[in-house]
């Protein structure tokens, strides 16, 4: 599960190129989420957060790995801490409804 949550946090930071969903679902899939929950995290991900917010979900993600034990690691309730350390309300709703609708819940 803590690889799952690292492959969000990247995704988020590389949202170039592909729509957020789809770099995000790859992401996931290739850590071993299955495509219908990795697409519907993506997906659901996408269409609560601008790009903007996707990537401070992304740089907060990224920053909070840094300092871990296990660095580039963050299970999902890290990712829903770092979440609801933003200023901006909607990004940890959109992280926990994504988590808890998808079925990627600690």
């Amino acid at each position: 599960m803590k690889t799952i949550v690292t492959t969000i946090a990247g995704a988020l930071t590389l949202v170039a190129c592909a729509a957020p969903a789809t770099r995000i679902s790859t992401g996931l899939q290739r850590y071993g989420l299955d495509q219908q929950r990795a697409s519907c995290v993506g997906t659901r991900l996408q269409g609560d957060l601008s790009l903007g917010q996707l990537q401070q979900l992304g740089r907060a993600a990224a920053a909070y790995g840094k300092n871990d034990t296990s660095p580039g690691v963050l299970t999902v309730g890290d990712l829903l801490r770092v979440a609801g350390e933003l200023r901006d309300p909607a990004i940890p709703l959109a992280v926990g409804k994504a988590a808890a609708g998808c079925g990627v819940m600690p």
